[in-house]
């Protein structure tokens, strides 16, 4: 296919590039930080890209979604403050907000304008999440609050933009030994790394930072089909026990949350973290 008129092209990595049909072009405007765009995919439903890089789709999103909280906050099994940093189109918070047992998520955003836009845009994403009492919205650089607050949590989840841009200073060493600070004894901190067969000195470099920060670190994957190029893997960093927790334990908190899930299970929780060795590769020494 040569004529990509009515396509949205992702170009990524500079070696590969994947394409969506724009079948309606629901919103296109620049904010102070990027490039907001959401448009219309008979697959996809309804797609948002930032700089011309797929965030979310309201198709696929759930993958994404479950595997950064319910691993963490199940494997945990008392969380009950947790902070998410990013996550503007509010998934990952209403996420967790599907955990009764959390009282309260602190969810730290750069961009005002990507709230308010998904909030009109993408409702389908957030599902009232940004109307939930237990939600506390900060628009803030995650960088500096890490850096600055004073609070403690029992999980923080990095929702960030891949390392390029306003998300840059959130895959470096000194923004991990900040958040490390700010976990709660037990506290575990989960991150977004990428598709580490299209970019792997990202997962790498996070998982010597953790190496060095934590007692328990490595990363699961999940398969998002919008973020193409293999299975996509998610930074586990933690000075507990959390990822001992036995298969019964997880089921047993699995079903008192009462979760509805569509790729998340107990089974699935397990295997994330087997690792194929390509993967284990990657993996500091």
């Amino acid at each position: 296919m040569t004529d990509m008129a009515g396509w949205s092209v992702e170009t990524l990595h500079p070696e590969y590039a994947q394409a969506l049909r724009e079948d309606e072009l629901l919103y296109d405007s620049q904010t102070e930080h990027q490039r907001l765009r959401v448009f219309r995919n008979a697959r996809f439903g309804k797609v948002l890209t930032l700089d011309g890089v797929v965030q979310v789709t309201e198709a696929d999103n759930f993958v994404y979604h479950e595997m950064l909280t319910h691993v963490p906050i199940l494997a945990h099994g008392g969380a009950k403050r947790v902070a998410i940093v990013g996550g503007g189109d509010g998934g990952m918070a209403r996420a967790a907000l599907d955990h009764a047992s959390v009282e309260r998520v602190t969810m730290i955003e750069i961009d005002a304008g990507v709230v308010e836009f998904s909030k009109t845009y993408l409702p389908e994403i957030s599902r009232g999440a940004f109307d939930d009492p237990r939600l506390e919205l900060v628009i803030a650089d995650g960088a500096a609050f890490m850096r600055e607050s004073g609070d403690t949590f029992d999980v923080i989840i990095v929702d960030s933009t891949d390392p390029v841009g306003p998300g840059e200073v959130l895959f470096t060493d000194t923004f991990y030994g900040h958040a490390r600070e700010r976990l709660s004894e037990g506290g575990i901190l989960v991150t977004q790394n990428g598709v580490p067969f299209m970019q792997p000195d990202e997962l790498t470099n996070t998982m010597r930072a953790f190496r060095a920060l934590f007692r328990d670190w490595g990363c699961y994957l999940a398969t998002v089909p919008t973020y193409a190029g293999g299975p996509m893997a998610f930074g586990w960093a933690t000075d507990g026990v959390a990822r001992d927790a036995a298969m019964q334990t997880l089921k047993a908190r699995y079903a008192a949350a009462g979760l509805s899930t569509l790729y998340y299970t107990p089974e699935v929780h397990k295997a994330a973290f087997a690792l194929p060795g390509y993967v284990k590769a990657l993996m500091p020494e």
